[in-house]
């Protein structure tokens, strides 16, 4: 934006010191470059509401991954203790086997 604002000093400058009459050439320079920066002016928020779009969309990924760790880890812990009650009644029989043996 800076630079379109030194080239239209520079045209006004160079006008100035020529002396030139004919402004309509000049102006049309102008226009155009006020047109530009208008485009860049657009360019420039799209690519910051895209910007915040995928910022948002990162946000909500990681909070997926997040309750999706959570239910990962309340399933192992849920498996552990199963494991554990599996482990006891597997012991029980086996004593329970032993006793019968043994009488």
């Amino acid at each position: 934006m800076k630079s379109a604002i030194v080239k239209v000093a520079a045209v006004a400058a160079v006008v100035m010191l020529a002396g030139c009459t004919d402004l309509k050439p000049l102006q049309a320079q102008v226009d155009d470059l006020k047109a530009q920066v208008g485009r860049l002016a657009s360019d420039t928020a799209a690519a910051k509401s895209s910007a915040d779009a995928a910022s948002s969309a990162a946000q909500s990924a990681s909070s997926t991954a997040s309750g999706a760790q959570s239910t990962a880890n309340q399933a192992l812990a849920a498996a552990q203790a199963s494991q554990s009650c599996c482990d006891a009644t597997n012991e029980k029989i086996d004593r329970m086997f032993k006793r019968s043996i043994s009488k």
